[in-house]
């Protein structure tokens, strides 16, 4: 059965850009919508939660930054359209799964560092993405350039 709507997970890198490549080949060889979608995680969150200051300002710094990175790949990608771009606070596992849910995507695609051993297959993202997600999830082996 052909894909209809793919959601591709971004970090705003450019890494991203062989996740985002592989999504469009099988948007455009499903005649399926494309999404991106961008998470960014409460800064409380990656301090354990117990911050003894307000983190307000440094985090709506962080997520206009964020979005100042996701208008430049629209750019760079004008196949993806205005409204089909998505960028949010929270924990990025629940807020794919609730995206890919309330957008009806049937592919969530993600980019995995590839990590030896079997526990390390995938990244943290990648991995929690892949538990418990509503749809299919193709994870995009991301490999780092030599010098």
């Amino acid at each position: 059965m052909p894909y209809t709507h793919i959601l591709v997970a971004v970090d705003l890198t450019e890494e991203c850009d062989p996740v985002i490549k592989r999504g469009r080949e099988l948007a455009q060889a499903n005649d399926a919508k494309l999404s991106l979608v961008h998470i960014v995680e409460p800064m409380a969150m990656a301090f354990g939660g117990d911050v003894p200051m307000d983190l307000s300002q440094l985090q709506q710094q962080q997520f206009d930054q964020a979005k100042e990175k996701l208008e430049a790949i629209k750019l760079k990608y004008p196949d993806v359209k205005a409204g089909d771009s998505h960028l949010t606070y929270g924990q990025p596992r629940q807020e794919i799964h609730q995206l890919a849910k309330e957008h009806h995507c049937d592919l969530i695609v993600v980019g995995s560092h590839g990590r030896h051993g079997l526990s390390l297959l995938l990244g943290s993202t990648a991995n929690d993405v892949l538990h418990g997600a509503p749809c299919d999830v193709l994870a995009v082996r991301l490999i780092k350039p030599t010098n």
